[in-house]
Parts: structure tokens; sequence; C-alpha cells
């Protein structure tokens, strides 16, 4: 255990006062930011501590991940570098990835039910990796065992078992659970979201998103039946394909830049390029309205990597893009004065001048760095998400940034977005579908 950490730990009140400070600025800030409304007894709990968590003997949680798959992995590696965590269990199915984690971590506990993992006291809380399609089954058990949740997004791929986790997530009095949304707790995100929510675009016109990685999505095993559950991605009667597993996010941010759900959605997708016998769109196109009169196009696509990812909200003074771990504000000519952009960095796009977002830009320039990289020091959007989580556990339980409604929307409009790929027909969604209830 890092002295960094210990530090943070005082015998008395289990943190320091820089620590309660960032709990209480986290408690506040939770529901602001997800839109949720706190009162009474639920604001006695966003700032409350849960001092037993916190012993001389650990600091760290002690976490179990279900589900060993690539994104299982991906998340423990992850974690990993969090000092305040520690892998104290793994579930899969496979032997072959039980083998793998326990080669990883010696010494992990690894199960081949994560019905035993969620018997076991020693971990309290969990994160759920599995195909989407399973998240329901284990959700509901484990908030029944009394877990704290992370559930990887989207969090079902049907509204019908979004709404199950939900209701179980919401009577789950002093338990945790996360949806994995990570845009909305990335700080460079939350940066962009403050700049927009602030007036310095102006009015928001349009969106626009994109995402281009030439991967197949397939997944090769020397078991028949392994092979299939790897790829359950590319099953058309599981999968809400890309428009659940990568469009969601840029619907979501959207949704929460705006401070609006989605209204209507209409798209369509293509199989191009990846002809194996799949049942699901290589290439897809997404045009979402809001309620306001904003419209987001999103295109999202596993045949071309060329320009990678990226999110542009045009408004009427200036437009801001969100590029991997850095952003951009474009001004009009006849945009307002905001004063700081006097002194921030300025980039080059073809024709275009951008003046950096991106936090610790005047001291990469003064280092000789260059200022057009990313910086070093920051890191992945999934990251910051399971430290929420951890800091949550550590000094919650208080509503998570990403709780079961921003999960639940979400599971609506990328089944709505699913289902208007599939019929070419314009999907609406009234706000009762929102509703939980």
């Amino acid at each position: 255990m890092s002295e960094k950490w210990n530090n943070k730990i005082e015998k008395k009140s289990g943190m320091n006062r820089l620590e309660f400070l960032k709990t209480f600025s986290l408690a506040t800030l939770a529901p602001i930011v997800s839109g949720q409304k706190v009162h009474g007894k639920a604001m006695e709990k966003a700032t409350s501590v849960r001092y037993s968590s916190l012993n001389s003997s650990s600091d760290q949680v002690n976490i179990g991940i279900i589900g060993f798959g690539e994104r299982g992995r991906e998340i423990a590696s992850t974690l990993e570098r969090n000092e305040k965590a520690r892998i104290a269990g793994v579930c899969d199915t496979f032997s072959i990835m039980r083998t793998r984690a326990e080669r990883s971590y010696p010494d992990v506990k690894t199960f081949a039910d994560y019905r035993q993992m969620l018997d076991d006291s020693d971990i309290p809380t969990v994160i759920i990796a599995t195909p989407t399609h399973k998240h329901r089954e284990v959700a509901l058990d484990a908030l029944d065992a009394g877990k704290h949740v992370y559930c990887e997004a989207p969090m079902a791929s049907t509204i019908e078992d979004a709404k199950a986790i939900a209701r179980a997530a919401r009577e789950a009095s002093g338990q945790i659970f996360q949806v994995g949304q990570q845009y909305r707790i990335n700080p460079q995100h939350r940066d962009v979201f403050s700049f927009i929510r602030s007036g310095a675009t102006g009015r928001i016109t349009s969106i626009r998103s994109q995402w281009h990685n030439k991967t197949s999505w397939r997944r090769a095993s020397a078991a028949s039946e392994r092979e299939t559950e790897l790829n359950w991605r590319l099953d058309h009667n599981v999968s809400l394909g890309l428009a659940g597993e990568i469009g969601l996010h840029h619907i979501d941010l959207a949704s929460w830049y705006l401070n609006e759900r989605p209204s209507a959605i209409y798209g369509f997708g293509q199989l191009q390029y990846w002809r194996d016998n799949r049942e699901v769109p290589d290439n897809i196109q997404l045009n979402v309205e809001f309620p306001g009169g904003v419209h987001l196009t999103t295109i999202c696509s596993l045949t071309t990597s060329f320009d990678g990812r990226y999110d542009m909200f045009y408004g009427s003074d200036s437009t801001i893009l969100l590029r991997d771990k850095q952003a951009w504000m474009f001004k009009e000519v006849d945009a307002p004065m905001l004063g700081w952009e006097v002194y921030a960095r300025r980039d080059r796009f073809h024709q275009e001048t951008g003046i950096a977002l991106v936090a610790n830009a005047t001291q990469l320039e003064a280092q000789g760095d260059d200022p057009y990289a990313d910086d070093p020091n920051v890191e992945s959007p999934l990251y910051y998400a399971l430290d929420a989580f951890l800091d949550n556990y550590n000094f919650g339980p208080f509503p998570a940034v990403v709780g079961y409604q921003q999960g639940f929307d979400a599971t609506v409009f990328s089944a709505k977005a699913n289902e208007a790929i599939k019929s070419r027909t314009l999907q609406t969604i009234g706000e009762d579908l929102y509703d939980i209830d």
C-alpha cells in the first residue's frame, strides 16, 4: 500500500480534511450532474461516511469481477493501476479464463458460478462484465445478495430487463449501483460539460459523433460452444449491435449535455465488409432528435479506422470538438469575448484555429512537450469511472453519478435505435417510456 494513500486515512474519522471536502463535493455534485433530485434522507445518505469500510489492516476495496473475457480483463488491468482496489475474485464459466486469472493474480479467488462469489462475504463489491443479455440475472442476484454493483453498459439488452434491474437497484437500500456510461465521469467530458452549460457555445444547434475502428468483433476459440458465447455481439437475437455497444455513448453524451432525453430516432445499417454469416450490421448511421429540436447524427463503423472517433457540438457562438483525451473550441467571428481564451493555447486545424480546452496545456508547453500529444498523466475514461465507484464505496454511499435511471434511459434509446435500424422506420420515444414504474 503506498504512503500516498495511507496518508489519507486518519485514525479517528477514517479520512482527513481534504478527503472530507472531496467526499462532500462528490456527494453534492453527483445528483446535479446526473439529473437526480435528492431530498431529506437521501441527502443524509449522500453525505454520510461508512467508516467501517476503512480499517488499519487494509484500505483497499475487495472487488469481484464477473466475466473475464476481453472486457473483464481490461477492467482488471485498469484496477491494477488503482491503489484503492484489490482484485479479490474472478468468475468465468470457462476454465481457461479462471486459470488465466490465477496466473495473473496469485491471491485471487476464482469461481465457475457467480453465485459462489456472491456468497463470499470478503467480496463486498462486484463488477458485471458478462455479455449484455446476461446482465439481468447477475445484477438482480448481486443486489439481492447485498453487493455493491458496477454494471457495464448497456445495462441490459432489452427495455424489460433494464426496468427489472432499475427497480431492484432503486429498492436496494444502502447499496451502490453504478452503470458504465463513462463519459459522464471522465474529467475531459466533464470540463466540456461546464463550458457548454456556462453558455460558452451559445445555442447548441446540432451535434455530430463518429466512431471508426476496423475490427471484426469476431472472437475465435478452439471450443465451438465457447466461440458461440464469445460472439454474442454478432447475434441479432441478443445483441443491440453497434447502436448499443457504441452509439449508446454518443447519444448519452448528447443527452447529458443538452439535459434532454431523445424523443425520436431514425437509423439504418449495412453489412458492407465482414461477410462471415454475422447477423448485425458493420456500419450504422443514426439521427437522434431531442425535444428542444437539436439533432445528433452519429456514425459507427467496423470497416474503417480513418479519422477515428470524435464528438462535435455546434453552437451559435462556438463549436467544441472532443477527440480522444483532448478538446478544442472554435469560435465564430461574431462571438463575444470570454476573457480566459486570451491566455489559452491555440492549435491550427487546416483553415480553422481551435482554442485548446486541455488541462495543463501551459505547463506542457513550458516543459517543451508536444501540446498536441495526450497528457501522459491522463487516464482512460474506464479508470475514472471505476475510481468513482471505489470512492463511493469508501466515502459513501451517495447517489451514483451514473445510476439506475441513467442506465435505464440509455437502454431505452439504444433499444429504440437498434429497432430503427432493423425496421428502417422512425422510432418515437414518449417520456412515459423512460418511467421505470
